[in-house]
C-alpha cells in the first residue's frame, strides 16, 4: 500500500524492517569544537550552529562540503524564490539544519533509514519552528532512500534539491532520484569509494556507475568524473540531462561530492561523455568520444591500441565546474563573511582554484610535477615557474584543487618534460 505525503508527517517511522546501515548567522566564522559535560550529550558547532551527533555518522572534516551545498541551495532559493529539500540520508541532521537556517529552505525532509537517530535529529531541529499544514517547515522520516524517493514520485511530491550523502559506491538510488526531483533542480551526490576510482575494483565501478575504471595517476579526479558519468547515464535513460555546477574532492574518506543541475532533454553535446586514456609509456593522457572507439593511440606509438595505453570509461569528460555558478558562490560567501578579511581562507582558495579549473580548454586529468621530474630525470620544478612557462607557450594551465603539486593543462607530457628540463637548466 502506498503512503501519501501526509503519512510522512503523521507517522515518520517505516514499517519495513529494512535499515540502510550502510546551522546561525550566515556571517559567522567557521568554528568546530566539542563540548561535553558529564553525562550530557556531546555538542559540536558549525558556522555558529550548535548540534549533537550521539552515535550518528558525522565528520567535521566534511564541513566544507556542507558549506558548498548551502551556498548552492541559497543561490537557488534567491533565483527561484522557493526551496524544498529532501535530505535523503541525513545522519544527525546537520545538513538539514543548515539548509533550513542558512539557505532559508521553505521545507526540508530530514530522512534517515535508521530510526535510532530520531531523537538526535529532532533535538537538532527543535529550535526551528516546525510550522503546520501548508506552512510546515520540516519533518523527520525514517525510510530507505529508494523507498522515500519512490513515494515522492508516486505522490507527485517533487523537490528542488535532493542531497544524497551515501557511503561507498552505493548508487542504487540514482534511478529513483530523478523521479523525485524538479526539472531545473539540484542534485547533490556523494561517493566515498576510493578503491573504484583508483581502478582497483573495475567491475564494481562498472556496476555502480557504468564505467570500467583502470588505475591512473589522476585517480581522484577520475572518481568525480565517474560519479557524474553515472548520473548522466541514468538521467539520459529518463529523458533528462545533468551538468555539474561544481565537483569537490576531499582526501578524508576519500569523499567525492558533485552538485548537478537537472534539466529536461538530452545532453546538448555528447562530446562531454566518453573515455579517458593514459599511456604508461610516455605519461600522455587524452579524452575520446564514442565515435573514436577503435582509434585510440598514443603519440609515442605508431600503432593503434598500444599495450602501454590504459583506457577508462565511459564517464564525464567535460568541465568539472560551472564558472558562473562558482563566481556567484564566491560572491555570496563574501557577503556572508565566510571569505575575505583573513577569514575562510581555505574556502576562498578552494573556490578560486575551482574557478581556474573551469577553463573549458583544460582536459580531463592533471599532471603531477613529481611524475614530470621523474620522467625528465631532474628535480621537481617549482609549481609557479612551471605554470608560467606553460602559459608562455600558449597552453592553458591551472592548479588542481585535488592534488597540491599538480597542474591541469592541455600541454602534452613531452612538452612538460622539456619545460621542466629548461627550468632546471638542463
Amino acid at each position: 500500500m502506498l503512503l501519501s505525503f501526509s503519512s510522512f508527517l503523521q507517522n515518520p517511522f517505516s514499517k519495513s524492517p529494512n535499515k540502510n546501515l550502510n546551522p546561525r548567522p550566515p556571517n559567522s566564522h567557521q568554528i568546530l569544537h566539542f563540548d561535553t559535560n558529564g553525562d550530557e550529550p556531546t555538542y559540536q558547532t558549525e558556522r555558529g550552529l550548535r548540534f549533537e551527533t550521539e552515535g550518528a555518522f558525522f565528520r567535521h572534516e566534511s564541513a566544507t562540503g556542507r558549506d558548498l551545498g548551502v551556498l548552492s541551495a541559497s543561490l537557488y532559493k534567491r533565483s527561484k524564490q522557493q526551496l524544498r529539500v529532501l535530505d535523503a540520508m541525513c545522519g544527525c541532521g546537520v545538513r538539514s539544519l543548515r539548509y533550513l537556517t542558512e539557505a532559508e529552505a521553505d521545507f526540508v525532509v530530514a530522512n534517515d533509514a535508521n530510526d535510532f537517530h530520531r531523537r538526535v535529529i529532532l533535538s537538532n531541529l527543535k529550535n526551528i519552528d516546525r510550522g503546520s499544514g501548508e506552512n510546515k517547515r520540516w519533518v523527520v522520516t525514517h525510510y530507505d532512500a529508494n523507498r522515500i524517493l519512490s513515494e515522492c514520485y508516486l505522490n507527485s511530491d517533487f523537490y528542488d534539491l535532493i542531497d544524497v550523502d551515501s557511503f561507498g559506491s552505493d548508487s542504487s538510488f540514482l534511478r529513483t532520484v530523478f523521479n523525485a526531483i524538479k526539472r531545473g533542480g539540484l542534485l547533490y551526490l556523494t561517493s566515498t569509494d576510493g578503491y573504484s576510482s583508483g581502478g582497483h575494483r573495475p567491475y564494481n565501478s562498472l556496476a555502480s556507475y557504468g564505467a570500467y575504471i583502470r588505475p591512473m595517476p589522476f585517480a581522484n579526479e577520475i572518481g568525480l568524473r565517474m560519479v557524474i558519468g553515472g548520473a548522466v547515464r541514468e538521467a539520459s535513460a529518463q529523458g533528462d540531462h545533468v551538468t555539474p555546477l561544481f565537483s569537490y574532492y576531499s582526501y578524508h574518506g576519500p569523499v567525492f561530492r558533485v552538485m548537478l543541475s537537472v534539466n529536461r532533454g538530452t545532453l546538448p553535446d555528447n562530446k562531454d561523455y566518453g573515455f579517458v586514456s593514459y599511456c604508461n609509456g610516455c605519461g600522455n593522457s587524452q579524452s575520446y568520444s564514442f565515435e573514436e572507439l577503435g582509434q585510440m593511440s598514443c603519440p609515442c606509438s605508431n600503432t593503434t591500441g598500444s599495450r602501454s595505453l590504459v583506457v577508462s570509461g565511459p564517464m564525464w569528460i567535460g568541465p568539472l565546474h560551472d564558472a558562473t555558478h562558482l563566481t556567484e558562490m564566491l560572491n555570496l560567501a563574501e557577503q556572508w563573511g565566510w571569505v575575505g578579511n583573513c577569514t575562510g581562507i581555505d574556502l576562498e582558495k578552494l573556490l578560486l582554484r575551482m574557478l581556474d579549473e573551469s577553463d573549458p580548454r583544460l582536459p580531463s586529468g592533471y599532471i603531477k610535477l613529481d611524475e614530470v621530474a621523474s620522467r625528465a630525470k631532474v628535480n621537481s620544478p617549482p609549481l609557479k615557474a612551471m605554470m608560467s612557462a606553460i602559459h608562455k607557450e600558449g597552453y592553458a594551465a591551472s592548479r588542481s584543487h585535488i592534488a597540491s603539486n599538480a597542474v591541469k593543462t592541455n600541454c602534452p607530457m613531452m612538452d612538460c618534460i622539456r619545460i621542466a628540463k629548461e627550468i632546471q637548466g638542463c
